[in-house]
């Protein structure tokens, strides 16, 4: 069996191609793809040939771990049936030299039930942002953590942040943005330019901008024994001062990828209405453009979230 996927060859060289896919076994599902979303992140760090060696890395490869579609064959000890709907945190299913690193941006998928999470078909493109969502809940909901006061950085992950903020129903944040264009959207809480913001007594400093250079910056933000939580990823050593976080004896924390209890909680805020998704993608692109939507996602600053469609490929 083959499928149309996504293929980095090399960094900034993709195009559509066609792996084929291993079988799958008694406990495995065949997903159709209808929705993925393009990471700033780690996606754009493979796309550009920046991302830090480890094991398995290499081209070429299909990127993608925000997957939604439906079952289409499910085996008998699955658990599953087909016509279900669910998220797949990308898939390691191609057969021959094609690495699935993260192997989602594929029309069809093959995949352990036991990675997927069952959703609502009617979430359409809204359901491959799950792993964006729980990501934000990960690093809200670690050992011995305090909900965020501020905020940096008011893209797809710290607009989530705040909601979930918001929802876990915690005093509204100050979110901090530099770019006028991305302070539209807040809903519940503020979203302002920090050269405007005089405060230096938070108590929670989480940066969902991935920005370098900010640790000193953010340190002289808090109040004394207040913690800062890198929500981003850093490509660069991240440094600071030691003295002013001596004198405020700040804590530093590094929010890491989500797990299965995240995705299970946060698939129950989404269903009980307590988070929302709405207004979190702001461009979508069929499958076909792939190469001008990787563009877009990852130089147009107007674009939060890119989902690619693919339901007109086969």
């Amino acid at each position: 069996m083959e499928t149309t996927a996504v293929i980095l060859s090399g960094p900034r060289e993709l195009s559509l191609g066609t792996p084929a896919l291993k079988a799958p076994g008694a406990g495995d599902l065949v997903v159709r793809v209808s929705h993925s979303g393009i990471s700033t992140g780690t996606e754009k760090l493979f796309y550009t040939g920046t991302m830090p060696p480890f094991p398995g890395m290499g081209y070429p490869l299909v990127p993608g771990y925000e997957s939604f579609g439906e079952v289409v064959e499910a085996g008998p000890e699955s658990g599953f049936r087909v016509g279900e709907h669910v998220f797949v945190p990308g898939a390691n299913c191609y057969a021959g030299d094609v690495r699935g690193l993260f192997g989602g941006a594929a029309r069809h998928l093959v995949t352990p039930a036991s990675r997927v999470a069952r959703l609502d078909g009617g979430m359409g493109a809204e359901g491959a942002l799950l792993a964006l969502a729980a990501t934000a809940r990960h690093a809200l909901a670690g050992f011995n953590t305090a909900l965020p006061d501020l905020i940096v950085g008011h893209g797809t992950l710290g607009r989530l942040l705040a909601r979930l903020t918001v929802a876990a129903g915690a005093p509204a944040p100050t979110v901090w943005e530099v770019n006028p264009a991305r302070r539209d959207g807040a809903e519940g809480y503020a979203c302002i330019d920090p050269a405007d913001d005089p405060r230096r007594d938070y108590k929670a400093i989480y940066d969902a901008s991935g920005a370098k250079g900010l640790l000193d910056q953010l340190v002289m933000r808090l109040a004394k024994g207040g913690e800062v939580v890198l929500a981003g990823f850093y490509t660069e050593p991240v440094s600071f001062a030691f003295p002013p976080a001596f004198m405020k004896e700040a804590r530093i924390r590094i929010a890491s990828e989500w797990n299965a209890d995240d995705l299970t909680a946060t698939r129950a805020l989404i269903e009980s209405g307590a988070l929302s998704l709405a207004g979190l993608i702001t461009h979508t692109h069929p499958a076909s453009a792939a190469s001008e939507a990787y563009r877009t996602a990852f130089e147009d600053a107007a674009c939060l979230k890119m989902i690619l469609d693919w339901s007109g490929q086969a």
